[in-house]
C-alpha cells in the first residue's frame, strides 16, 4: 500500500476486477485507434455508396480536414500511451520512461482538448453534443492540470487519481462508438437521425467511462490520516 497527502491506495484489488478493467481499457483503446484510422482513410479516400447517415457524418469531418487531423492524430498517440501510463508493472520497471510518457500525454492532452473546441462549430448533435463536449473537455483539461500539479508536489496517489480521471474521459470517445453503432443499426426502427442521437450517444459514452474511472479510484483507495509513506 502506498500513501500520500491523506490518501492511501491499495495495490491489491481483486484479480477479477483488475482483469475486467484492463480488458475493457484495452478494448476501448483498440476501438478508439480503429476509429482514428478509419477517419484518416476516409479523409484521404472518401468512400463511395455509403448509407446517407454515414455519408453525412463523413462530410461533416471532410469540411474541416486539418482541424480533424489535429484532433484525432494526437488522440491516436494518447490511446497508445494509456495502457503503459496506467500500468503499475511498467511504471515500477521503467520509471524514467513512465515519466516521459506522462509528459508526452500531457502535451497530447492539451492539443486534443483545445482542438476539440474548434470542432464544436455546426455540431451534428446540436446543443446537447456541444454541452457534453464542453463539460467533459473542461474536466479532461482540469484533470491533466491537477495530475501535473500533484506529481510536481510528489503527491503520487493524488497524481494517479487525476490521471485516471483524465484517461477515463479520453476513453469516453471510444465508448461513444458502439453506442452510435447501436443507434445506426436501429435507425430504421426508431426513425432517429444522427442529429437526434449524437448528443445522447456522446453523453452516455463519456459518462460511462468517467463513472467507471471514479468507481475504480474509490475501489482502490483507502482513507488514512495525512502522511507520506
Amino acid at each position: 500500500m502506498a500513501a500520500t497527502a491523506g490518501i492511501a491506495v491499495t495495490d491489491s484489488p481483486r484479480p477479477g476486477y483488475r482483469r475486467v478493467m484492463w480488458i475493457a481499457m484495452i478494448v476501448l483503446c483498440l476501438i478508439g485507434c480503429a476509429a482514428v484510422l478509419r477517419r484518416v482513410i476516409a479523409l484521404a479516400h472518401p468512400p463511395q455508396n455509403l448509407p446517407a447517415q454515414l455519408a453525412e457524418l463523413d462530410e461533416a469531418f471532410a469540411r474541416r480536414p486539418v482541424l480533424t487531423l489535429l484532433h484525432i492524430v494526437p488522440g491516436f498517440a494518447l490511446l497508445i500511451l494509456v495502457p503503459f501510463q496506467l500500468s503499475r508493472r511498467f511504471r515500477s520497471r521503467h520509471l524514467r520512461a513512465h515519466r516521459w510518457m506522462g509528459r508526452t500525454a500531457l502535451v497530447l492532452g492539451i492539443v486534443i482538448g483545445v482542438s476539440a473546441l474548434g470542432l464544436l462549430r455546426n455540431p451534428i448533435g446540436g446543443g446537447m453534443e456541444v454541452a457534453c463536449i464542453l463539460v467533459f473537455d473542461a474536466l479532461f483539461l482540469l484533470a491533466l492540470a491537477k495530475a501535473f500539479v500533484h506529481v510536481r508536489r510528489q503527491e503520487i496517489a493524488l497524481h494517479r487519481e487525476w490521471m485516471i480521471r483524465a484517461m477515463s474521459v479520453a476513453l469516453g470517445v471510444a465508448t461513444v462508438r458502439p453506442i452510435m453503432g447501436l443507434f445506426f443499426a436501429t435507425s430504421r426502427i426508431t426513425g432517429l437521425k444522427p442529429h437526434d442521437f449524437f448528443g445522447i450517444a456522446f453523453f452516455a459514452g463519456f459518462s460511462l467511462t468517467y463513472l467507471a474511472g471514479e468507481w475504480w479510484i474509490r475501489y482502490t483507495r483507502v482513507a488514512t490520516r495525512p502522511r507520506t509513506v
